[in-house]
């Protein structure tokens, strides 16, 4: 299955051409329609494309393997589909030529239905462990209308990954999706994350970026209705020599639609890096559009880089409410004076600084002992760099 959408688009309804977005909001599924990057381009200048591993280049043959086990409440199904299954590439093509790779070499994609109403009684786990080499894969995720679910996907172990999550939230429909990124020190993981927001629906992301050797996750939001409202919320801590790169669009392509984006990261030891873009267009003709979006980085050692870039287009004068912010900066001297005036030690008034500023984004996470398991992992970090 192939299809090419490469004209200008217009984020309006029946209003021409002009204005166009700077920014990409189509795509395709040929990999022939990008070229081989050479990292001076817009979208590839922060990544290392020599840590790879030949993903943007691709000319081997796909030869990893990996563990699935999903567990499925009573009602949701689970299905191995073909390339022709008319519900792969329909919440957004490939942005980029290594997701355009992996979405032409797929050989099955993996399919996971909330069906209409029901209320999933407990969370969907989809464990993903790799055992090595490269693979390329494909998921959707369908919440079909009135369905509510809580879906937990953790990714484990080594090798190269590429691949697409497609989201489809249906009208009226609630999802809670949170992905957990925690591979071996040698992985690498590039992955773009569609999701499509019926009118009314509410999807909240919160992803966890805390292994591999390099992660490039691209989270993407178009809605199919009004009143469709997304929160994305992410928490990366990189270490040494890691890569940890996030990189969301909020396509506000209808009227009377809502979004929040809050990433925040810490970074300590030699060579590591993180990079957040946050898109959000504000399309021509759309009225009532609620957004704002927010990055913080805290900087633990002096040997570590971030890039932190906003970009907000507004095609419209009939907006609710539109912003950004970004910051990155060193932990604050007054407040760890604070906490050791008052006896506490400088290495646990740290954790406890440290534990403070993701506490908020941990906190979206429901589910308790997963709250716990990602703060045990924050604090194993924080402790193999004192």
């Amino acid at each position: 299955m192939t299809t090419t959408n490469t004209e200008p688009k217009a984020h309006s309804h029946g209003l021409g051409q002009i204005p166009v977005s700077k920014l990409d909001t189509h795509g395709s599924s040929d990999v022939n329609d990008f070229p081989v990057p050479n990292g001076r381009e817009e979208e590839w200048r922060f990544t290392p494309l020599r840590r790879l591993k030949g993903l943007h280049d691709w000319k081997g043959t796909a030869d990893g393997t990996d563990e699935l086990v999903i567990d499925a409440p009573e009602g949701v199904t689970v299905e191995k589909v073909g390339r022709d299954d008319e519900r792969l590439g329909k919440a957004g093509l490939p942005v980029d030529r290594v997701i355009a790779q992996a979405y032409s070499s797929f050989e099955q994609a993996t399919v996971v239905t909330v069906p209409r109403s029901l209320v999933a009684d407990k969370a969907i786990t989809i464990d993903r462990k790799g055992l090595g080499g490269t693979a390329f894969e494909q998921m959707v995720i369908d919440v079909q209308p009135m369905a509510e679910a809580t879906i937990i996907m953790t990714a484990t172990g080594t090798g190269v990954r590429a691949g697409t999550l497609d989201i489809h939230v249906g009208e009226g429909a609630r999802l809670t999706l949170v992905n957990l990124q925690e591979q071996d020190d040698d992985a690498v993981e590039v992955g773009q994350h569609n999701a499509r927001i019926g009118k009314d629906a509410s999807f909240k992301s919160v992803v966890i970026t805390l292994g591999g050797d390099l992660i490039r996750l691209s989270p993407r939001v178009s809605y199919e209705g009004r009143g469709g409202n997304a929160e994305l919320y992410g928490l990366y801590f990189a270490g040494d020599d890691q890569h940890h790169e996030h990189r969301s669009l909020i396509d506000h392509n209808l009227s009377h639609t809502r979004s929040r984006v809050d990433y925040k990261g810490a970074l300590s030891g030699a060579g590591a890096h993180t990079v957040w873009i946050g898109d959000v267009i504000i399309g021509e003709g759309t009225e009532g559009t609620d957004s704002y979006e927010h990055n913080r980085n805290l900087q633990l050692t002096d040997d570590t880089r971030v890039d932190s870039v906003p970009n907000l287009e507004i095609f419209t004068g009939e907006v609710q409410g539109a912003g950004h912010a970004s910051a990155s900066g060193r932990l604050d001297d007054i407040h760890l004076f604070y906490l050791c005036s008052r006896g506490i030690p400088a290495e646990e008034a740290r954790r406890l600084i440290i534990r403070g500023y993701f506490l908020d984004i941990v906190n979206r996470i429901d589910d308790e002992d997963l709250r716990d398991h990602v703060m045990e992992k924050v604090e194993r970090k924080l402790a193999a760099h004192e």
